[in-house]
């Protein structure tokens, strides 16, 4: 298995065969939510980078099982059903609806590696569940692709994808040089590693927590800092549309 690491969508080389599992990480918040809208029973969540485009889909879906996830700037798009929250997919809310969902940042992430064979997505709250996908299907290319901020570098994506590929050294007891597909995939290592037992501080540090501290959403970025919290892990069944596994 080798893992690479991409910072970007515009990181993700081009002309390149695709690998057998690439892996979407918006921890800030569009990952965060997908996991948590899954484990509270969502039927399913599909991601659109165009919000007219959601709205056009998610229009022949029966209104009563159907909830639109808006989000720009970390704030919620006019006219959606929520923001880009993970608080707000409670069971009582979401269970046995479609979520239609666009975000800033992590939707485009998905689309660049939705022709992949396997398609996942990781946060720090369902870090082990991916990590034990990698184990035991052993992929022989694997990419994370960190969302970034509209098309710049983002620290806590990278720390993630640190998270992940830490877990398979562990519990794989594979070398980091073996591991590691490129440069990037060592320096998300460490980067893990410095902030592992308060990654609270690696939001505070990161240019997109600051923005979401300005808009007061503390509780959000506390509770995308836990770590392996929930047993679940979302798979692409179809393109765009993501269950659990």
């Amino acid at each position: 298995m080798k893992i690479f690491v991409y910072h970007t969508p515009e990181a993700v080389p081009k002309n390149v065969a695709l690998p057998d599992c690439a892996i979407a990480v918006d921890v800030l918040r569009a990952t965060s939510t997908i996991a948590t809208a899954l484990n509270s029973g969502a039927e399913g969540v599909q991601a659109f980078s165009d919000l007219q485009t959601l709205i056009d889909v998610s229009e022949s879906w029966d209104s009563t099982h159907r909830i639109r996830i808006g989000e720009r700037g970390g704030k919620t798009v006019e006219g959606f059903d929520l923001g880009n929250s993970p608080l707000d997919c409670t069971p009582e809310r979401v269970k046995g609806s479609r979520i239609f969902i666009s975000t800033t940042n992590g939707t485009r992430a998905l689309e660049c590696i939705q022709a992949a064979k396997t398609v996942l997505t990781a946060a720090f709250i369902n870090r082990a569940t991916v990590v034990e996908y990698l184990l035991q299907h052993q992929p022989e290319t694997v990419w994370i692709v960190g969302s970034g901020w509209e098309g710049s570098y983002s620290l806590e994506d990278t720390g993630c994808a640190g998270a992940v590929v830490e877990g398979v050294l562990k519990a794989g007891k594979i070398p980091l040089e073996e591991l590691a597909g490129n440069d990037e995939a060592v320096a998300a290592v460490a980067l893990y590693r410095n902030f592992q037992h308060d990654l609270v501080s690696l939001f505070k540090h990161a240019s997109h927590g600051q923005r979401l501290v300005g808009l007061k959403l503390y509780e959000d970025l506390e509770y995308c800092a836990q770590i392996d919290s929930l047993n679940v892990l979302p798979i692409q069944k179809e393109i765009g549309v993501l269950v659990k596994h």
